[in-house]
């Protein structure tokens, strides 16, 4: 119902989509409506943030249907009008109707870290999409994004899971924590950059109700500083920002001094804990005389990527990240897993769950190809020139 709340109200605001529009002015009966409602409903919806868990009754919207409708200027009007108006006017049939296609539909939610724009849960959905699962014709997505704020994961973690959805997605070991600290005995599919083995009992063999996919990150930060001896031979000090507030982050920063050390660089770690530290850390990068910078990766470093990037950028310092996009965002290098690939996976554990599988018996799958990336316009701007045998490795080189 939240759907075709958020559908109409979409639609007296003017944020129909054209292809929307013209399906709504052909529309002939009820049944033709209501699932493109649905489909723009929860559209507009994710880009407010959150997808309520309580949706509204039919006797509590069509009065507001009705206002919307009666004030209505938007250009689909005069095309749908007459459909919405009968709608309402079988209000009854409607509820049955979605009440009947409510028990078919799978309830998925997602404790995201990140916002609305991610493209990691566009991936997700688009997967789920592509295995069969609609959303607002079989399928319910609760979406809960706290933009960056971790400390919020928990309580949204108790928001959506508190109808007992048939499994939740929680991108990042912050969400996966928080979800299992509510203690529920929903699925979880996590992807994780950090180590699992606090959360999962067995790689292979999960048990309980967590699994999910692994970026394999630390075993790859010492290829990531190597990545950047190349392009700069000469590197002897370099800087390691994290998130200290993530407890793995320390234990890959050590995995990175050794490597750093077989490399002959002296790396320094700059933990922050919030956005304001970012800045700070960068002040400090230039103290200390950095000629590049790591970047490790969790949900915090990945929703500040842009900022990052920018500050990496007016600071003249060389980064390398884990992710793609780090380098959209402006960074210099990224080697790692492709987060694309991953949430689109991760969709696809949430299908074998819907259809059956226990998520303990689904093993944890790491990834076995890594992308290199580069902004060569990054570093036209940094100075640098990429050597060929670099280039020639790049999955991408961002123009």
């Amino acid at each position: 119902m939240w759907y075709l709340n958020a559908g109409v109200r979409a639609l007296c605001s003017d944020e129909v989509a054209d292809e929307e529009a013209k399906i709504l002015a052909g529309a002939a009966t009820l049944g033709a409506v209501l699932p493109v409602l649905a489909q723009t409903g929860g559209r507009a919806m994710r880009r407010i943030g959150v997808l309520s868990s309580n949706p509204p009754s039919l006797a509590a919207v069509v009065p507001l249907w009705a206002a919307c409708l009666a004030g209505m200027r938007c250009r689909t009007f005069g095309r749908i009008a007459a459909v919405l108006v009968g709608a309402i006017a079988i209000a009854a049939s409607a509820a049955a109707a979605e009440a009947q296609l409510s028990s078919k539909q799978a309830r998925v939610a997602v404790l995201s870290p990140f916002s609305p724009s991610d493209p990691g849960i566009d991936a997700f959905i688009g997967e789920l999409a592509r295995l069969g699962w609609i959303e607002g014709r079989n399928l319910e997505l609760s979406i809960g994004f706290v933009h960056g704020r971790l400390e919020r994961l928990p309580a949204m973690a108790g928001e959506l899971l508190r109808p007992k959805p048939d499994v939740i997605f929680t991108p990042g070991e912050h969400a996966l924590h928080a979800a299992k600290k509510v203690g529920t005995e929903t699925p979880i599919v996590t992807v994780s950059c950090d180590r699992l083995d606090r959360l999962i009992v067995s790689l292979a063999a999960p048990g309980g109700t967590a699994t999910g996919l692994s970026c394999a990150t630390g075993e790859l930060a010492g290829k990531r500083l190597a990545t950047l001896k190349e392009l700069l031979p000469s590197l002897a000090r370099a800087v390691v920002l994290y998130n200290s507030n993530d407890p793995n982050k320390r234990l890959e920063f050590e995995q990175l001094e050794a490597a750093a050390e077989r490399l002959r660089v002296v790396v320094r770690a700059l933990e922050v804990v919030d956005a304001t530290g970012i800045e700070e850390a960068f002040a400090a990068a230039a103290s200390e005389h950095a000629e590049a910078m790591i970047v490790l990766m969790d949900a915090f470093t990945i929703f500040h990527r842009r900022r990052i990037a920018d500050l990496a950028l007016e600071h003249r310092l060389p980064s390398v990240f884990g992710f793609k996009e780090f380098v959209d965002a402006g960074g210099l290098l990224s080697y790692g897993a492709s987060r694309g690939a991953l949430f689109r996976r991760a969709a696809a554990y949430v299908d074998k769950i819907l259809n059956g599988a226990k998520p303990g018996e689904l093993p944890i799958e790491e990834p076995a190809i890594f992308e290199l990336y580069i902004n060569r316009q990054t570093a036209d701007a940094l100075g640098l020139t990429i050597p060929p045998n670099l280039l020639a490795r790049a999955d991408e080189v961002i123009e």
